[in-house]
Formats: C-alpha cells, sequence, structure tokens
C-alpha cells in the first residue's frame, strides 16, 4: 500500500456515517459480524425454549392436561404438548440450532469479524457481498419463525427431512410450513455460499506483506477450510431441496416410491451434504480452541503443521464416509465395511488435533480465565462425542443404537459440548476486541460452572437410555413397557435441561451488562500475539492505523529456547506497534 492510500484509508476510517450505515446497512466487516452474533443469539433463545418443551413432554407424557378435568378418561392423559405439536418442536429446535445458530456464530459471526483482523487487512474483499450475506440471512430467519404460524404449523418431518415423509402431504398433513422450511435453508445457503466466496478470495489475495499460509493462526485455518466445504456442499443440498419442493408442489417423483421415485435417493443427497456440516460445525471451534490454549498456556501450539493438515485430512474425508449414516437402508455389505473403514480413518486428524492440544497445555503456565475455561471444557466433551462416535463406526454396533438416545447424546456432545462451549469460549475471549470493555469474570466463571455441570446432567443420561432401547422421536415413552424402568432418566434430563437454559440467562446479563457498562478493555487483555491485538480496541473502520509486516508465525518463538519471547506476530516498528 502506498503512502496516499494508506493515509486516504485512515482518513476514511474516521468518517462516520448515520445509524442506518453504521448499524444496519453496514459494509464493515465487524459490525456484519456483530449482525450475525446477534441475530444468532436470538435464534438461540428461540431454539432452546423449544429444547424445554421437547424435554418436559418426554419427563411428564401422561400428566392430565391443565384445566381439562372434563376431558374423557381416554384423552385427558395426553401430556401437556399434542403429538403433532411435539414433532414440529424437535424438527425446528434441531433446524434452528444447527443452521441459524451454530454455523451463523462461528463462521457468520467470527468469520467475518476475525479474517481481515487476524490477516492484517482492512476489510472483505467483497464488502457490498458481505453485506448482503447478513440480510439475506435474516430473511432466511424471518422465513423459518414465520413457517410457525402458517396453517398446519411448522415443518414435522425432522431436520433430516425424510423422504417420503416430507414429500406429499398425503403421509404427514404437513403443508406450507414445510414449504417455508425448504425455502427457508434455500435462502440461508445462498448467504453462506456469499459469504464463502468472500472468505476464501479475502484469505488467499489480501494477507499482510509477511503473512505466507503457514503463518495464519488455526483459526483462519479453520475458516478457510470451513469455507470450502461450504461452497462445495451447498450448491448439493440446494438442488436436493428444490427437488423436494418439486415433487411437493410441481407433480415430479424424485423421492415417492408409488410414482417411480427413490426415498433413498433423498438420504444420499441429504448426508453427502450432511457430513461435511459436522465439521462445518465444529472446525472452526477446533480453530477457537486451539488459539486459547495456545495464549492461555503461555506456549507456541503444539505441532502447528500437523494441526493444520489435521484439519484439511478431516475436511477431505469428511466427503466420503456419509454412508455411515444409512447402514441400516439395507446397503450392500461391501459399500457399508467401505464406510465403516473411511469413518474409522477419519476418527485418526481429529485424535492428532487432541493429542497436540494436550501437548501445548502440557508444561505450560496456564491461567484458568473464562475463555480457557470453555476451550478446556470444548476439548473434554469433543473427545467423549468423538469416543461415543467410534461405535456407531462399527456397522453392527450402529444396527443396534442406530435411531435410539445415543445417536441425540452423542451429536450433543459434538454440537453442543464442542460447537457452543468454543462459542461461549470465542465470545468471552474476543469481547474486548468487538466491544472495547471486559466480560465479567465472575459472572463468566458462574455461567461457565453452570453449564458445563447442567450440560452433562441433560446429555449424558442419553447414552444410558439409548443402549436401553430407548427410541429418539417419540413422544410418550410409556407407552413402551420395556421402557418404563428407564423413565426416571427422562425426568433427570429434564431437570438438566431446565438448569442449563437457566444458567445461559447468567450469560445474556453478562453480555448485554458489560457491552454497556463493562470495564473498559486494554488493547491486548490476554497478551495474546495474533494480528487483531495490535489493532486498537475496538477497531475503526480500516481497523490499522498502518498494514501490519508479518516476520513469523503466531505460534513460533522469535529465538529458539527463549520461551517468553513470542510475542507479537507483527514486526516490530512497522504498523499500529510503530504508530502507537
Amino acid at each position: 500500500m502506498s503512502e496516499a492510500a494508506a493515509a486516504h484509508g485512515h482518513e476514511h476510517e474516521h468518517h462516520e456515517g448515520g445509524f442506518v450505515s453504521t448499524y444496519l446497512f453496514s459494509m464493515d466487516h465487524k459490525m456484519i459480524g456483530k449482525q450475525f452474533l446477534l441475530l444468532s443469539l436470538f435464534m438461540m433463545i428461540i431454539g432452546g425454549v423449544l429444547a424445554l418443551m421437547v424435554r418436559w413432554q418426554l419427563a411428564y407424557p401422561e400428566e392430565p392436561v391443565p384445566g381439562m378435568a372434563w376431558v374423557p378418561e381416554p384423552y385427558l392423559y395426553e401430556g401437556i404438548i399434542p403429538p403433532e405439536t411435539y414433532n414440529m418442536l424437535f424438527t425446528m429446535h434441531a433446524t434452528i440450532m444447527i443452521f441459524f445458530v451454530v454455523i451463523p456464530i462461528l463462521v457468520g459471526a467470527f468469520g467475518n469479524f476475525l479474517i481481515p483482523l487476524m490477516i492484517g487487512t482492512r476489510d472483505m474483499a467483497f464488502p457490498v457481498l458481505n453485506m448482503l450475506s447478513f440480510w439475506i440471512a435474516a430473511l432466511a430467519g424471518v422465513i423459518m419463525v414465520s413457517s410457525f404460524f402458517v396453517e398446519g404449523g411448522a415443518s414435522a418431518g425432522g431436520w433430516t427431512a425424510y423422504a417420503p415423509l416430507s414429500a406429499a402431504e398425503v403421509y404427514t398433513g404437513v403443508g406450507l410450513g414445510q414449504d417455508l422450511w425448504i425455502i427457508s435453508l434455500v435462502v440461508l445457503g445462498i448467504s453462506s455460499m456469499m459469504g464463502s466466496i468472500n472468505y476464501i478470495t479475502t484469505i488467499i489475495n489480501m494477507r499482510a506483506p509477511g503473512m505466507t499460509m503457514f503463518r495464519m493462526p488455526l483459526v483462519i485455518w479453520s475458516l478457510f477450510i470451513t469455507a470450502i466445504l461450504l461452497l462445495l456442499a451447498l450448491p448439493e443440498l440446494t438442488a436436493a431441496m428444490a427437488m423436494l419442493l418439486f415433487d411437493r408442489r410441481f407433480g415430479t417423483s424424485f423421492f415417492l416410491p408409488e410414482t417411480g421415485g427413490e426415498p433413498i435417493l433423498w438420504q444420499h443427497l441429504f448426508w453427502f451434504f450432511g457430513h461435511p456440516e459436522v465439521y462445518i460445525l465444529i472446525l472452526p471451534g477446533m480453530g477457537v480452541a486451539s488459539e486459547i490454549l495456545a495464549v492461555f498456556s503461555r506456549k507456541p501450539i503444539f505441532g502447528y503443521r500437523a494441526m493444520a493438515m489435521a484439519m484439511i485430512a478431516i475436511a477431505f474425508l469428511g466427503w466420503v464416509v456419509w454412508g455411515h449414516h444409512m447402514f441400516q437402508s439395507g446397503m450392500n455389505p461391501t459399500m457399508g465395511m467401505a464406510f465403516m473403514t473411511t469413518t474409522m480413518v477419519i476418527a485418526v486428524p481429529s485424535a492428532i488435533k487432541t493429542f497436540n492440544w494436550l501437548g501445548t497445555l502440557w508444561g505450560g503456565s496456564i491461567t484458568f480465565q473464562t475463555p480457557m475455561l470453555h476451550a478446556l471444557a470444548f476439548v473434554s466433551m469433543f473427545v467423549i462425542g468423538g469416543l461415543s462416535g467410534i461405535f456407531m463406526a462399527a456397522t453392527p454396533v450402529d444396527i443396534f443404537i442406530h435411531d435410539t438416545y445415543f445417536i441425540v447424546g452423542h451429536i450433543h456432545y459434538v454440537v453442543f459440548g464442542g460447537s457452543v462451549f468454543a462459542i461461549f469460549g470465542a465470545v468471552s475471549y474476543w469481547f474486548p476486541k468487538m466491544y472495547g470493555r471486559m466480560m465479567n469474570e465472575t459472572l463468566g466463571k458462574i455461567h461457565f460452572f453452570g453449564t458445563l455441570i447442567f450440560f452433562n446432567i441433560t446429555f449424558f443420561p442419553m447414552h444410558i437410555i439409548g443402549v436401553g432401547g430407548h427410541m429418539r422421536r417419540i413422544y410418550n415413552p410409556l407407552q413402551y413397557e420395556f421402557l418404563e424402568p428407564l423413565q426416571h432418566w427422562n425426568e433427570i434430563m429434564t431437570i438438566g435441561a431446565i438448569g442449563l437454559g437457566l444458567f445461559q440467562i447468567v450469560f445474556a446479563v453478562n453480555f448485554f451488562y458489560s457491552m454497556f457498562a463493562g470495564e473498559k478493555a486494554p488493547q491486548n487483555p490476554w497478551n495474546a500475539n495474533t494480528l487483531e491485538w495490535e489493532a486498537p480496541t475496538p477497531p475503526p473502520h480500516g481497523n490499522f492505523v498502518e498494514i501490519p509486516t508479518v516476520y513469523r508465525g503466531p505460534y513460533e518463538y522469535s529465538v529458539p529456547g527463549e520461551k517468553e519471547d513470542w510475542l507479537p506476530q507483527a514486526q516490530p516498528g512497522a504498523g499500529v506497534a510503530a504508530a502507537h
């Protein structure tokens, strides 16, 4: 960048627009990241309330309907929630949490906020496209929430929308709500593809001088790989969704068996997207945990290149394991053996990352501040979820536990215990840079310990009842005599879910109170060495007074063997370091 261009950029960053251009239709990547964060936290409230309703029904499935003692005896003990509403609740809970909470926060919010700052550039490659990606995502959220209010209610065919259940109204009576579900996810996919193009272009073309690919922080590696996965997976899902909508509304027969369609085709199409989706959910969390563990252990990440290569391997192998979701579909045993083998192989790069995290902690000067606690919980819960996944990789075992609560426990340990703990860690770690204030440490630790305890009370027993044969997606467990001895676990899990929900209020209070009244944050409160901490706090439009020059990776010592000498990543005397 020439001196004149730098001066112009510096002037531009001090230009203040009106409310609409600053807070609503901003093209500043940091504001767009905050917009994604607030949208997703709002959707998290909706998804959490739906989950509590599901858990209440499972814990007390035959409680008398309040105020309806006049109802005839056979209909009196139907539970609080009607069966058709129950199907809608678990479908929309999963859909909202996966597509409108985890992905928009980890990829949309932190991807937008961190990528330009951590690679040392002023903004995304395509700021207008970036702004549009948020508002299209917001439109998708509006469409999804509006489906609750149409005749027949929202989608009730499960978050996987298996055909023929989702393909024709004749099976379920599901009407416009299912159509809106499909349209919403197509619109959200367009938003994600816009973001992915922006992320990939920005990372490849706009890194600061000296910022080679293998000097990028692991957070950026994880977001780069995730963007590639999204860009390749979402067009395939969009095509599948279009086929499903055509079956429902335009008389085609892709998935309807009575007219020559093939329901198994939907499973192949969905899971060909769905398994890369699992890594879209978890890879950014892996990057966040890697960054936080290194900073609060006061030592570089152990095996940086191995960690980056492991993420690349996970992304590649994620495309060839989708069939392990379909072991019960009548698959040829030879094909099942191939998918079983690749599923076990994909555990290897995850294990590499886990042992490298442990290697980072070993011998470190660890401080247990709130971001570090969440990162440690991420590693611990991800390991539990990953180990339970090994059981499912073996076809004979999967046949026994398929469609039981063992699967539900596994996915929640990976997605909540993994991704959501990473989200809490990321929020508490980068909050000072986002808002210029510190979150309250005491409230942060209260929220962490409450969340960790009640999370395990809620989800670990799912493995126990799953091995006992408790099916998922059933409305009343007491209708099955063999499940009656397990019913107390449903009550315990519901108590855990209520406690888990209550502790999120602590997080909300801490988040919004600290945003306006928290202690003013120093420029680098964690003594980290990545480039975002070289920018002022909070960063102005344009981020840097002067583009920094990078002279080593964030996880390298400047002098081998001198452990205290690993800060900062930017060249001393260059960029913001010189200006300040």
